[in-house]
């Protein structure tokens, strides 16, 4: 591959490759089965067939067509095994890596921002890229002063392809419906489009990775690495090695994986209590997991990276998802009702029965009912059904709920979050994590001041 492909035309193209393409092979499908073969082995045939062109297209592209795919590999968990079987190998792929910039463009970028002589700033460059991402690629370095760094170089024309990539996404959002069936994936672009240009600002995320990394500088649990140096298209940050979360979702042992799940549930929860920033970013690609004492599971750590996308919330997260958490695991309809329509999650010009609403939220927030909880594909699967479902009492239900832009990003991260959890099959104390950092989930008791005593 030589260069990103910018041109808008070419693109959508290959964007539109993807629906055609479905097509086609559905006829191909039809015409072997007509001949003799079983449909079983033509349908998983067929399916192999989407899922390596859906990798090979949106990894390719980069830019917003990679972005889409790695949201939408997050969210695999919920759908039937039938279908996420063929493209959890194809999606986990978008998650790790993608077709390289070449090396001519990476050091002109790098020339560019740094200045011609920017190889004196490193002791040692690796021009293979490392990992590959939708609007840059990382490359391994030893920073002039010794220390193992991650440089970041952004693709040129990264913007352009980001805006033009989900505008064209959305467009035949439609049309992609066969190729995750049972996801509403316009609303998904949409707000992905919202986000680009905090995605393509290195200056943000510089802020946002140095102000968790001071945070958690001494967190026993949790390992940010620190900015070394940032500039237009180029962040350098310290080099961290560790197991990729999507090695731990294929291969790892459960002790892994449950302490991965616990780590991240507890990094989504207490990243805005510390930092004022919500993570907006959480699929697998972006966490590892790195070893302590060999001897003792509880040393493993959450290694973050990529804090391009974030949501700033200077008082944590909002004390409404709190109260209402708390109100509905304590069965209070009317109240949990209220609160809802207060914040505008019910309409003014819309009316629900209390209690049909709250019997739509429990199974939700099962996870936050009892102390442990095993996070599984089927449960995930069993949730989208049971909204997804048009005959579902739920599904009716959830069509006349709003979600307010305020919590746009939150419940997109939530969602996600959970889906990674139930990809890794992690048994989580969440509701320990909330009781310690969401903001309205325990009531403050009044503590009745004791008159002082006269000495």
């Amino acid at each position: 591959m030589s260069d990103l492909p910018r041109k808008a035309v070419t693109r959508t193209a290959k964007l539109a490759a993807l629906p055609l393409g479905f097509a086609g092979r559905a006829t191909w499908g039809l015409g072997k089965r007509i001949v003799g073969e079983s449909a079983e082995i033509v349908g998983r045939e067929l399916q192999q067939r989407t899922a390596d062109q859906l990798f090979k297209v949106l990894g390719e592209l980069k830019g917003g067509a990679m972005k889409f795919g790695q949201a939408l590999s997050v969210f695999e968990s919920a759908l039937p095994e039938e279908v996420a079987g063929p493209y959890r190998a194809a999606l986990t792929k978008l998650q790790e890596s993608a077709p390289p910039m070449p090396t001519s463009t990476v050091h002109r970028v790098l020339g560019d921002r740094l200045g011609e002589d920017w190889r004196d700033l490193f002791l040692e460059f690796e021009d293979k890229p490392s990992a590959a991402a939708s609007i840059g690629q990382v490359h391994r370095g030893v920073w002039h002063d010794g220390r193992e760094v991650a440089v970041k170089v952004q693709y040129p024309g990264a913007g352009e392809a980001l805006l033009s990539d989900l505008t064209q996404l959305s467009r035949f959002a439609r049309l992609l419906g066969p190729l995750i069936p049972g996801m509403d994936i316009k609303p998904l672009i949409a707000e992905l489009k919202d986000r680009v240009s905090e995605e393509l600002d290195y200056g943000l995320e510089a802020q946002a990775q140095q102000a968790h990394a001071e945070e958690f500088a001494d967190d026993p649990d949790v390992l940010v690495p620190g900015v070394v140096h940032q500039c237009d298209q180029v962040l350098i940050t310290e080099w961290i090695d560790g197991i990729p979360l999507s090695e731990i979702i294929s291969d790892g042992t459960q002790e892994q994986r449950d302490r991965a799940g616990q780590l991240l549930a507890r990094f989504l929860f207490s990243g805005p209590a510390r930092t004022g920033l919500l993570h907006a970013d959480p699929h697998p690609g972006n966490f590892r997991l790195l070893p302590g004492d060999p001897d003792g599971v509880d040393e493993w750590r959450l290694g973050v990276l990529d804090f391009g996308t974030v949501d700033r919330l200077p008082g944590g997260l909002p004390t409404p998802i709190g109260d209402s958490l708390r109100m509905t695991l304590d069965d209070e309809a009317e109240s949990v009702y209220d609160l809802l329509c207060a914040e505008g999650f019910v309409k003014d010009s819309i009316e629900l029965d209390p209690s049909a609403v709250l019997d739509y939220l429990l199974p939700i927030i099962e996870p936050a009912r009892v102390d442990e909880f095993n996070f599984t594909r089927g449960w995930m699967r069993s949730q989208a059904a049971r909204i997804a479902d048009p005959r579902s009492p739920a599904y009716q239900l959830g069509k006349q709920l709003n979600l307010p832009p305020a919590y746009l990003l939150i419940h997109r991260v939530t969602l996600s979050t959970i889906g990674v959890l139930c990809q890794l099959g992690a048994t989580v104390r969440l509701r320990e994590e909330l009781e310690e950092w969401l903001p309205g989930f325990v009531l403050e008791e009044a503590v009745e001041e004791e008159p002082a005593v006269e000495a």
